[in-house]
């Protein structure tokens, strides 16, 4: 019976053998033995290291994570092994392997893995050094940058059957440093760890005890902030929601001795249900700040929760009914709450509001927010429309810094 189709999204490797078919030339039979084993060794370290090798064909091997972390520091375990591997044979028949990883949708059907995620990690994966990786900057923007990974920015490159310029990466370990350990140690935990449904049925007692002594925390108080949700029903008003994100994120980032993830890790979770204990395993911190904003006219509510990683209980929650006029001052009073409970200094709430909004116009500032989504694609249309905002801004207020 033919299995229906599903779409996720996924963090997608592939890897193909330099110069496969001048290797078919020395010797037709030990190369393809000596590739299938390079495989079957990258492979197992892809298993180890929380994956799932989908298909091997020729040359070639396609593979799927969960996180984009995981894939780097199973494609650098990979090809540090296989240079020592290579190192021990004598003739020149030595498989060498190129690493892409993208993050994308993907098709599964049929045993089958498809999509336009393993297209880019095959073009990105051309772009690596033999030996080497490349990842697609949106997969560099989820790797936490507490693991010992050093890059070297390619730029925008143009990518065959990519309408729009790509952002390129090379990885490669820190000079000095080791490879960060598989967060499980079989098989086995991992392909439990990595399915949301077991993952979901686990007690805050039983998952401790399945991560509880891999978590990293940093010495200071950690916290990252989750995109808010848009609980309006109006998909206009998401830029609002993600505004408000951004500012909080902002005004904790200026706290002494707070460490605060950036808006580039925490978005990856926009649109998704999570397990808080799951990010703070994969973000390194020991809070996590959820909440959800619903916009009714003039009217706006706001949910704010403050979550402990490792137990999964909650730290402190607190539910905002204003008017909009209220909006700067509102933020001023979750993020002293949040500050409060994390026991760290904040200045005072106007000067973090004037620091963080520099306006005191509503309206210019939901237009600045607007403008600054529309920038991040890099896209001409995109750029004018987000001027014309900015430029709208600057009329309700013409000293808005920022803007």
């Amino acid at each position: 019976m033919t299995e229906e189709p599903t779409r996720k999204l996924a963090v997608l490797l592939h890897a193909d053998v330099i110069g496969s078919t001048a290797l078919v030339q020395l010797n037709e039979t030990v190369a393809h033995q000596r590739i299938q084993d390079a495989f079957q060794r990258f492979s197992q370290t892809i298993t180890r290291h929380n994956g799932t090798t989908q298909e091997i064909r020729g040359d070639a091997l396609v593979a799927e994570f969960s996180r984009a972390s995981d894939a780097v520091t199973a494609a650098l375990d990979f090809q540090s092994t296989n240079t020592a591997h290579n190192e021990g044979i004598s003739d020149e028949i030595r498989p060498e392997l190129r690493v892409g990883i993208a993050m994308g949708e993907v098709v599964v059907a049929d045993n089958t893995v498809t999509g336009e995620g393993i297209v880019l990690a095959q073009r990105l994966e051309q772009l690596a050094e033999p030996g080497g990786t490349c990842v697609q900057g949106a997969a560099y923007e989820t790797i936490p940058r507490r693991l010992p990974f050093e890059y070297e920015n390619l730029g925008d490159q143009v990518l065959k059957g990519f309408d729009q310029p790509v952002r390129a990466f090379s990885v490669s370990l820190r000079s000095g440093e080791d490879l960060p350990a598989p967060d499980v140690e079989s098989t086995s935990q991992s392909a439990e760890q990595n399915d949301p449904q077991t993952v979901s049925k686990l007690s805050p007692k039983s998952y401790e005890t399945l991560i509880g002594e891999r978590l990293e925390l940093p010495d200071k108080p950690s916290i990252a902030v989750l995109p808010f949700q848009n609980m309006s029903g109006d998909p206009e008003q998401e830029y609002f929601a993600d505004g408000m994100t951004e500012d909080i994120i902002t005004t904790l980032s200026r706290v002494p001795d707070l460490i605060v993830i950036s808006r580039n890790s925490t978005f990856v979770y926009k649109g998704r249900a999570v397990d808080v204990r799951e990010v703070g395993r994969e973000l390194g911190v020991a809070h996590v700040l959820e909440g959800s904003i619903r916009k009714s006219g003039n009217r706006l509510r706001i949910t704010a929760q403050l979550v402990n990683t490792q137990s999964g209980d909650h730290t402190w929650a607190e539910r905002y009914d204003r008017k909009l006029d209220d909006i700067f001052a509102i933020q001023d009073e979750i993020t002293h709450n949040i500050v409060g409970e994390l026991q760290v200094q904040l200045v005072s709430g106007e000067s973090s509001r004037r620091a963080t909004t520099g306006t005191k116009s509503l309206k210019a500032w939901e237009l600045m927010i607007r403008a600054r989504s529309l920038t991040v694609s890099h896209l001409r249309n995109n750029a004018v429309a987000a001027k014309q905002l900015i430029d709208t801004a600057l009329e309700l207020d013409n000293a808005y810094s920022t803007a």
